[in-house]
């Protein structure tokens, strides 16, 4: 039995989030759900649990269906519950033996049960988070953003739990995480301002798909405006004869044509154009040097001088885009910043030519002061004028209202993008990069792929996007055992991580 169905159902806040979506879910269904940021991704999931109202059309659920949604964010009421009682607070009383079993359905340690929600890191209040969803039974699962926060070990975690729902458990899934989807997904909806196609394909196949059905909208709509204007000539030639020879029967021939050429062009439907959320793209400057970023052979540690792993004899040249990649705890943070320390001219094991221009950009964007406006941010970094600073912004996808208001205001997406606007101005030859495609959304990530294979700037790169890695990747650093090692291909590490959690490593 049909689980929800949409029919030419809309919202519409200021402008017209999505309209004419056309939608039938049954059990067992894994949808995933796509579109760019702030284009009604996180509204539909809302619409779906009961939480808005569509602008048009009608929602229509099966009788006594169970939703449960797992939000991006956790409700500020939770921060200050105990892991378990976050969960417990979901259930009705004397039901708490649930909490326990979803608990460990998740693989939750048992240390974190009594930690305060406030206290945990953001992959594990992602999966209390998930248990609270899970303890209600749901017939189906909403998730906004699953993957945010995961490293690749709790990613696979995530991967095997849903792999062993029970096949009626349907989920509609709203990621920017390709391989996620790809791995996950039994279906794509691509949702669109109107006529969203939807594809019985996983995310990089229905992409596929989609472009063809583009490209055929495409063709089709040069072939209707060809018609149509093929029939406003001939119609246009009888008038002439109609009116030189007094024929009524002509006349209503020359508008029976300019109609059917009128019905056309009303009915053409031109190719979907994305709005663009902002340009991403990046300038670099040249380099010199043969090696920019030496490292002696030396043992890494923490301040407190624990060893966490023996580094060889390295180098990155320019054009070299390394992926750094190790277990969380491994040291990848403790390396990333022993290379900013070099870039800053600090003596240590690493050293940084003097012709490097560095571009640096980390996870937590603690560059940006969030009590800064992006312009005065720009300008006071950058020599720019006033007119070149709101049009470097713009095309940033940072709109003029935002401009001259504090960064916190912002979203996590428009951030992102203000920094890596910051490492185009910058036009460095060295990109030290720290998961650079969090709060990215595709088009965003894309694009980053793009600039950064394209340019041929050197990178340092840490990142648990998958996707990314494949993408941009030309050598492969792997922390493992105490050991940096350089590795021919990412696949033997992503493999390990994506079942480390599932094999209790």
């Amino acid at each position: 039995m049909t689980l929800i169905t949409l029919k030419d159902a809309g919202i519409t806040l200021g402008a017209p989030l999505f309209t004419q979506l056309d939608l039938t879910l049954n059990p067992g269904d894994r949808l995933a759900l796509v579109a760019a940021n702030g284009r009604g991704k996180s509204t539909l999931l809302q619409a779906i649990a009961g939480q808005v109202e569509l602008t048009e059309g009608q929602l229509t659920r099966r009788r006594g269906l169970v939703t449960g949604f797992l939000t991006q964010d956790m409700p500020p009421a939770l921060a200050g519950l105990t892991l378990r009682e976050a969960v417990v607070s979901a259930l009705e009383d004397g039901e708490d033996w649930r909490a326990d079993v979803a608990l460990d359905d998740l693989a939750i340690p048992v240390a974190l049960h009594g930690q305060q929600m406030a206290e945990l890191s953001g992959g594990w209040q992602r999966f209390a988070m998930l248990a609270r969803v899970w303890v209600t039974e749901p017939d189906l699962i909403l998730m906004d953003e699953p993957t945010n926060h995961l490293d690749l070990s709790r990613i696979g975690l995530l991967q095997c739990w849903i792999t062993g729902l029970p096949r009626a458990t349907a989920l509609i899934i709203a990621s920017h995480d390709r391989a996620f989807l790809d791995d996950i997904a039994t279906r794509t909806l691509f949702l669109r301002d109107r006529q969203s196609p939807q594809f019985a394909l996983p995310y990089t196949r229905a992409l596929v798909a989609l472009d063809e059905v583009d490209a055929a909208t495409d063709r089709q709509h040069d072939l209707d405006l060809r018609a149509a204007r093929q029939l406003r000539r001939q119609a246009t030639k009888l008038k002439n004869i109609g009116l030189n020879s007094g024929s009524d029967l002509l006349v209503v021939k020359t508008k029976q044509l300019t109609d059917r050429a009128a019905k056309i062009e009303a009915a053409a439907t031109p190719a979907y154009k994305a709005r663009s959320a902002g340009e991403i793209r990046l300038e670099t400057s040249e380099a010199h040097a043969r090696a920019l970023i030496s490292v002696s052979p030396c043992e890494v540690a923490v301040p407190d001088g624990r060893r966490l792993f023996r580094c060889p004899q390295l180098w990155i040249s320019p054009g070299d885009r390394v992926v750094l990649m190790g277990a969380n705890g491994a040291g990848k943070s403790r390396f990333l910043a022993l290379v900013e320390d070099a870039l800053n001219g600090r003596d240590g094991p690493i050293r940084a030519a003097p012709s490097v221009v560095a571009g640096i950009a980390d996870q937590g964007l603690t560059g940006l002061d969030p009590k800064a406006t992006p312009h005065g941010l720009i300008t006071a970094r950058f020599d720019l004028g006033d007119q070149a600073a709101r049009t470097a912004l713009a095309g940033a996808g940072i709109a003029l209202p935002l401009q001259t208001t504090a960064l916190r205001a912002l979203s996590g997406g428009q951030k992102a993008r203000l920094a890596l606007l910051i490492l185009r101005l910058t036009r460095p030859n060295f990109f030290l990069l720290d998961e650079p495609t969090n709060h990215l959304d595709i088009e965003g990530q894309e694009a980053l792929e793009d600039e950064l294979t394209a340019k041929g700037a050197a990178t340092l790169l840490v990142t648990h996007d998958r996707s990314l890695i494949r993408a941009v990747g030309t050598r492969f650093w792997w922390i493992d055992q105490g050991r940096l090692t350089e590795v021919d291909s990412p696949e033997p590490f992503i493999a390990r991580m994506l079942q480390a959690e599932v094999s209790g490593g």
